[in-house]
């Protein structure tokens, strides 16, 4: 053989090499931080103190009350890990870190009502919910937990033309009237429950979260691409924060902010949410929904929001005094 032409198979053989090293290489980086999710284990989510649960927050009658969709449902959970379970009662396997940290160890006379559905729009919220529900006695207080509008967003999932919550693939414009319309029924839901709860109601309402990490590229789990679905997700929060924001008996539980770094993306590292302590995915296989560690963090999210309400007005009063 010609030392030319040998030379020549040489090179030709290197750059084979290189190239296939590098579709091996490729192959690797598009797995281990596009497709593998994991989900990590142990606890999730911001922690818990335990000063505020050392006493009780109200010893009259009080009613948890769980409305909206399949996260206040708890899809996507094993039995006993929803949010709305581990807020009422902790399950057998309860992290150590938040024994003791439940509403029945704060409210000495609680009844436990979860009347959320899945799959359910936030029309549904009055339409099959509330509306089976009647005024409870003046000296019940409701403690609710709302989570509404993802499915306003994510139904039908491109295979047909948006609509009211049916939005999947509006432009932003298109969905300019329906978002005016979900802010008139938020404020609706907290109209009829103060008609329900004449003797005082507290509502914690979820945030909804972003499954793409803010990049809004949901084509990569293989869904239609919705180029305005981040505007517009963002336009719901933004009602979900403004009813918080005029209801004095409301209280917004950011859910959104708290995801961002546990979707499609979690694994890399070079986005701004990423979360080298717990870089996890908090997700269910559906997208639509949390998986149990991602219910345990909006369980002590909840948690949070209520020992701000709850544990910081009872500590008031007591300073105050009986003539406070």
């Amino acid at each position: 053989m010609p030392p030319a032409l040998g030379f020549k198979m040489t090179i030709r053989l290197k750059l084979i090499c290189a190239a296939g090293l590098l579709i091996l290489c490729s192959a690797w980086f598009w797995k281990r931080y596009y497709l593998v999710h994991d989900i990590g284990e142990g606890p999730a989510g911001p922690p818990v103190a335990a000063e505020p649960f050392q006493r009780v927050w109200r010893d009259g009658p009080v009613v948890l009350l769980g409305l909206g969709d399949s996260v206040t449902d708890g899809y996507g959970s094993t039995p006993g890990h929803s949010f709305f379970q581990r807020l009422a009662e902790p399950p057998k396997d309860e992290f150590s870190g938040m024994k003791g940290k439940n509403l029945s160890a704060v409210f000495s006379r609680m009844k436990v009502l979860n009347k959320s559905i899945s799959g359910t729009t936030s029309s549904s919220v009055v339409e099959n919910e509330l509306i089976h529900l009647h005024p409870f006695p003046m000296d019940t207080l409701g403690v609710i937990v709302v989570s509404t509008g993802g499915n306003d967003l994510i139904h039908n999932y491109g295979r047909t033309p948006p609509q009211p919550e049916a939005m999947y693939g509006a432009t932003r414009a298109q969905a300019g009237p329906w978002i005016v319309d979900y802010a008139k029924r938020l404020d609706g839901i907290v109209e009829r429950l103060g008609e329900l709860f004449p003797g005082g109601v507290k509502i914690f309402i979820l945030s909804i979260f972003d499954p793409t990490d803010g990049v809004g590229d949901i084509s990569n789990a293989e869904l239609p691409v919705w180029p305005d679905g981040l505007a517009i997700l963002g336009a719901y929060n933004q009602v979900i924060a403004g009813c918080a924001k005029r209801h004095t008996n409301v209280r917004l539980v950011d859910v959104h902010e708290a995801f961002l770094g546990h979707g499609i993306h979690c694994a890399q590292f070079w986005r701004p949410c990423y979360h080298a302590d717990d870089p996890a995915y908090w997700l269910y296989g559906n997208l639509e929904d949390p998986n149990d560690r991602g219910y345990d963090a909006i369980r002590r999210l909840i948690l949070l929001a209520m020992c701000e309400v709850f544990a910081s007005a009872h500590a008031e009063s007591a300073e105050r005094g009986p003539g406070g």
